[in-house]
């Protein structure tokens, strides 16, 4: 068996693989943010450790887990994690949500060659433009700073005692050569930083380490291998198998992601488009990013009191019906592509005495919709070629979701076997590769695909005027949301 644990943003989810490439048991932790101004957003890298914890042993408690023969890493990308030199970290870990190091942005940008190293627009989620933040309001912490790394790689430390990181999660700091698939120099040194003070760099599928014999112990294993793993949307696409030029994914999790894979590096930065590594070698992509994606439905469920968001749904399926005034712009961490835009708000517009939480809530999963929208135009209009796109994260689960989301998009959406599960099936894909050596042709292949969705020609026609608004409505709001 092969052991993948995502660090997501609201959980740590394990997914024990067979042989076979069959999920046969996960399990998951909750996990808070903190929020304590405006524009910021935080956790603790212990509470990461302690969720972990908990998901591997409620793991064991119905599994042997000496069968496991290697684990992947996934996690939720850009956080700066700073620890000192015990090792120990030296404050919250700043998320990528956190808008607040605009100005830090301004200034990386004029380094020069900036765009064409890194293939992005530095933008407050990331994580350099954080360390700089860290220098100018909190030199005493930075003066203490031994060693960054992201939030995925803390638990590696934990587990192995090694500092080390995947290319694909190293191409979200705006500290690695993209092109070049190496740190660097430039980049480090104009965030005040030393090389050695960043981890060492792996390829995914390359293991990094062996699990440390009291953790081991403590999680009834053996000291098996972990591979380096992925951030959390490259780890999501291996699971589905979006490796070759063009294949797609579309990421229904807490922020948004339409993810495409490329066999070239393309630094196109325009609209706010990322360019990063794929996590096999000599494998690149491009994406874009909407802050905010199933976290909307999840903060209106508790906003309208409903029990859960699968109460939430249940209500807008009955009705099926789009209010066709009201309208939801989800920017409620801002938003990244295509507006790079930290100070943009949640906004519902339309509003009246009959709307109910049936109507917020379709006008929810259709803002989210139009997001991707404006995400999709990002991408085509770089010249980026999107095939076949697979669904995946926990609001694949709805399938109005789905029919909205292909007619807002005008393209089938395929669904394939386990792809709710996310980048937990795509790390323990890269720990297979990492013990057995395969292939990754022969290990990442596209799951059955359960079922597709097609594009509602009313659906369609209807919502092509209606996010002709939505569009509007950001270009009028803007100049509000500062």
């Amino acid at each position: 068996m092969y052991l993948g644990i995502d660090l997501g943003t609201s959980a740590v989810k394990a997914v024990l693989a067979d042989d076979s490439d069959r999920i046969i048991a996960q399990e998951s932790a909750l996990l808070e943010i903190s929020r304590p101004h405006p524009l910021w957003s935080e956790q603790d890298p212990e509470a990461w450790w302690s969720a972990c914890d908990s998901a591997l042993r409620a793991l064991g408690r119905c599994h042997d887990l000496r069968s496991v023969r290697g684990i992947g890493l996934s996690g939720q990308m850009h956080g700066a994690t700073l620890l000192g030199a015990d090792d120990k970290p030296l404050r919250p870990a700043i998320l990528w949500n956190d808008g607040r190091s605009i100005s830090e942005c301004e200034e990386l940008e004029r380094v020069p060659r900036f765009r064409a190293i890194t293939g992005n627009l530095a933008m407050p989620g990331f994580t350099a433009p954080k360390l700089l933040w860290v220098r100018e309001h909190e030199p005493e912490v930075f003066e203490r700073l031994r060693c960054v790394l992201l939030p995925k790689d803390v638990l590696r430390l934990r587990m192995t005692g090694d500092a080390a990181t995947d290319l694909s999660d190293a191409a979200g700091t705006l500290w690695l050569d993209v092109a070049r698939r190496e740190w660097s120099s430039e980049l480090i040194e104009a965030t005040g930083l030393r090389s050695e003070m960043l981890p060492t760099l792996f390829e995914g599928n390359a293991t990094t380490g062996v699990l440390r014999s009291e953790v081991a112990t403590a999680w009834g294993m053996e000291r098996v291998p972990v591979a380096a793993g992925a951030g959390d949307q490259a780890a999501g696409a291996i699971g589905v198998g979006v490796v070759r030029s063009g294949e797609a994914s579309l990421s229904l999790g807490t922020s948004g992601v339409l993810f495409v894979a490329s066999d070239s590096f393309k630094a196109n930065a325009d609209r706010a488009v990322h360019s990063f590594c794929h996590c096999l070698p000599e494998t690149w992509h491009q994406m874009s990013v909407i802050l905010s994606a199933a976290s909307c439905l999840s903060w209106l469920t508790r906003l309208v009191g409903a029990e859960d968001e699968a109460a939430l749904l249940a209500e807008v399926e009955a009705v099926d019906r789009p209010n066709e005034q009201l309208i939801f712009l989800p920017y409620l961490s801002g938003e990244r592509t295509p507006h790079n835009d930290p100070h943009a708000t949640g906004t519902f517009i339309g509003l009246d005495h009959d709307v109910d939480a049936a109507a917020m809530g379709r006008a929810v999963l259709e803002g989210v919709a139009f997001a991707f929208a404006d995400a999709q135009a990002a991408l085509t209009s770089a010249g980026t070629r999107i095939d076949a796109v697979s669904v995946i994260g926990g609001g694949a689960r709805s399938l109005l979701w789905g029919r909205i989301m292909a007619s807002v998009l005008d393209r089938p959406l395929v669904y394939r076997t386990g792809g709710e599960v996310g980048p937990a099936q795509g790390a323990a894909r890269l720990a297979r590769l990492a013990v057995t050596g395969e292939a990754p042709e022969v290990v990442c292949k596209a799951p059955p695909v359960a079922f597709e969705v097609e594009p509602d020609a009313g659906l369609r026609d209807l919502y092509g005027g209606r996010l002709d608004r939505y569009r509007d409505l950001y270009g009028r709001l803007r100049g509000a949301f500062r």
